[in-house]
């Protein structure tokens, strides 16, 4: 579970993420992130929020793809610079995912995110 400090709640906030941020998709989830500015925000902490609509499966379904990603975004936030927003979209694909293979996509997604950070957009 994500403690509740490294949660994004507000709609405002993941409009805000969705919008700025760079964003990169992988065959299971896209991924967005956003670096919030530090005058916004006296707390530097690395938040995530999940985005798991009902083209992924039934309630079931989607509350086991989240659970999925909570776990894997939990042990992935320290990679992510100080003052981070992260938002983690399922595609209909995650429903038969099985969570290794979700994870590389997740590695792999964040990776790419992290270049561009630090080098720029190509």
């Amino acid at each position: 579970m994500l403690p509740a400090a490294s949660r994004l709640r507000s709609r405002d906030d993941f409009t805000r993420v969705v919008k700025t941020g760079q964003r990169t998709g992988r065959s299971t989830l896209v991924v967005h992130l956003a670096v919030r500015p530090t005058t916004a925000s006296p707390v530097q902490d690395r938040r995530a929020g999940f985005v798991v609509s009902k083209a992924v499966g039934n309630s079931v379904v989607r509350h086991r793809v989240q659970r999925q990603l909570r776990h894997l975004v939990r042990d992935r936030l320290d990679v992510l610079p100080a003052g981070s927003d992260l938002v983690v979209r399922a595609l209909p694909a995650s429903r038969d995912c099985p969570s290794a293979r979700m994870g590389e996509d997740l590695d792999s997604a964040l990776r790419t995110l992290m270049k561009r950070q630090g080098g720029g957009s190509r």
